[in-house]
């Protein structure tokens, strides 16, 4: 099974990992035939299994429920899970909350925000509870956000970004999740702390690890497809067709050819 202590392992020598969400048991085996590295069970499944248009209304129930059937099918990931909205607003809520997951089959705990975290996350860790700071792109704040939108996108912005990064990492957060952002900024963050791993997703190809939704890179987003994602479908057939895009997806994340220039946003700071 590969632990904290292996991804930042990867880090230091260079070898990118994989990571996909995941909030089933069939589709989490399926992940361990392929040795996808890391799996998110992510609030994300508000709206790829509940059907609802954000993750807000994802409760901690839901996520323990999906945490368990993912770790029941797949004993060779590190496995984090997402603490939904409003689920760590106070030092309590996180302490009560994140003891679900982890006692569901979590590894880590997401969390989303920027520098305020820094005593939830120095909490957590205390208790035993290793945190990964989610950061760039919020999904649980889009309506401060006013949608889904590039973030970091000026040298003010990408420099409280860097300042929010070092503040998480400083309270001891383990991973850093960059979402949306220039793909220098993935760049620099990355390169900014050499025993913190980075995953992004829409953060460029220099960041350690990658992640996507899986339905998003098995082609079943409906609707507009966000520049980032990469359908790993399309070429696969036969039966094990969903296993053979996983292990694409894999490679392509370790041979660095995902993502490519097409998959992120360029833009000078």
């Amino acid at each position: 099974m590969i632990s904290l202590s292996d991804l930042r392992q990867f880090k230091t020598q260079g070898r990118k990992f994989s990571c996909l969400t995941c909030y089933d048991a069939s589709m989490a085996k399926g992940m361990e035939v392929a040795e996808i590295d890391t799996i998110l069970i992510g609030d994300s499944l508000g709206m790829t299994i509940q059907g609802h248009d954000s993750t807000l209304p994802v409760t901690v129930a839901d996520m323990a429920y999906h945490t368990a059937a993912v770790r029941r099918a797949n004993q060779h990931a590190f496995i984090l899970c997402d603490l939904p909205f409003m689920s760590y607003a106070t030092l309590n809520d996180a302490l009560v909350n994140a003891k679900t997951v982890m006692q569901a089959g979590a590894q880590m705990v997401k969390i989303e925000g920027g520098a305020w975290l820094a005593e939830t996350v120095q909490v957590l860790t205390r208790n035993g509870i290793p945190v990964c700071v989610h950061l760039g792109l919020t999904p649980q704040s889009v309506h401060v956000f006013g949608g889904y939108k590039l973030q970091a996108k000026t040298r003010e912005a990408a420099d409280q970004l860097i300042a929010d990064c070092k503040a998480v990492v400083e309270a001891g957060a383990a991973i850093l999740l960059l979402e949306c952002v220039p793909a220098q900024m993935g760049k620099e963050i990355a390169e900014l702390f050499p025993h913190v791993p980075v995953i992004g997703i829409g953060a460029g190809a220099d960041t350690d690890g990658q992640v996507l939704v899986v339905q998003d890179m098995l082609g079943l987003t409906f609707g507009k497809v966000a520049r980032f994602v990469r359908n790993f479908m399309t070429e696969q057939t036969g039966e094990t067709a969903i296993v053979d895009a996983f292990k694409a997806y894999h490679l392509a994340v370790q041979d660095k050819s995902f993502p490519s220039k097409e998959h992120t946003f360029q833009v000078e700071l």
